[in-house]
C-alpha cells in the first residue's frame, strides 16, 4: 500500500498479528516506526500473550486499580480494545514525549479485525515474533481478544462476525484467482505451442 506524505510516496507496510507474541511484536514495530516506516497492524484480537488467561486477567485487574487519586481522569488510561492495549504497548517502548516519538506513534496504526483498504492487500508476518517458534512447546498462552472481553471489552462478538464474513469473501476471490491463473498458464502453452 502506498500513500503520499509530505510530497513524497510512503510504502505502508501491513503486518497479520494472529499468532505474534504480543512484547516481541511490539518491539520489532516500535524499532520500525522510529526508524520512519509506516506500519498498519491487523487483526489485533488474536495476538497471543505467554501464561494463561488467569494469570493474565490477575496482572490486567492490579493495572486497572492504578489511578490518579484526587482526579482519576488524569490518570493511566485503561484501554480495553486489543488494538488500543497493542498501542499501548508500543508506546511504552517508543520516547512518545518527544516529537521524534510522537511522530513515530503517528506512523503506527492498529485494528481489530481487517478492515476496508487492508483487506486487499498483501500482509506480512514477523517471523522473530510468531508464536510457534518463539513460545516453548507445552507453555501456557491467551488470546488478547479473550483477555480483553473479560476486562470489558464489548465488541469480539461483533468482530468475528465481520471476520467470517471477510473470509467466505476472500475465500471466493482466491477460487477465481485460481482459475484465472490455470487458463493464463494454457493460454501461455498454447502461445508457445504455436510459435
Amino acid at each position: 500500500l502506498i500513500t503520499r506524505g509530505l510530497g513524497k510516496m510512503v510504502k505502508t507496510v501491513v503486518v497479520d498479528a494472529r499468532a505474534h507474541m504480543l512484547g516481541r511484536l511490539a518491539s520489532i514495530v516500535a524499532k520500525q516506526i522510529l526508524s520512519g516506516h509506516h506500519v498498519v497492524v491487523v487483526r489485533c484480537e488474536e495476538i497471543t500473550i505467554a501464561g494463561g488467561l488467569v494469570r493474565q486477567k490477575m496482572k490486567y485487574e492490579r493495572f486497572l486499580n492504578k489511578r490518579m487519586n484526587t482526579n482519576p481522569n488524569h490518570g493511566p488510561i485503561h484501554y480495553r480494545a486489543p488494538s488500543r492495549i497493542f498501542w499501548r504497548t508500543v508506546r511504552g517502548m517508543v520516547p512518545h514525549k518527544t516529537q521524534r516519538g510522537a511522530k513515530s506513534l503517528e506512523r503506527l496504526k492498529c485494528f481489530e479485525g481487517v478492515p476496508a483498504p487492508y483487506d486487499k492487500v498483501k500482509r506480512m508476518v514477523v517471523p522473530d515474533a510468531l508464536k510457534p517458534l518463539r513460545l516453548q512447546h507445552g507453555h501456557r498462552f491467551c488470546v488478547l481478544g479473550d483477555l480483553s472481553a473479560s476486562v470489558g471489552w464489548k465488541h469480539q462478538a461483533t468482530v468475528k462476525e465481520l471476520e467470517a464474513k471477510r473470509k467466505v469473501k476472500a475465500q471466493k476471490f482466491y477460487e477465481a484467482k485460481k482459475k484465472l491463473a490455470i487458463l493464463r498458464a494454457k493460454a501461455v502453452a498454447t502461445v508457445e505451442g504455436k510459435a
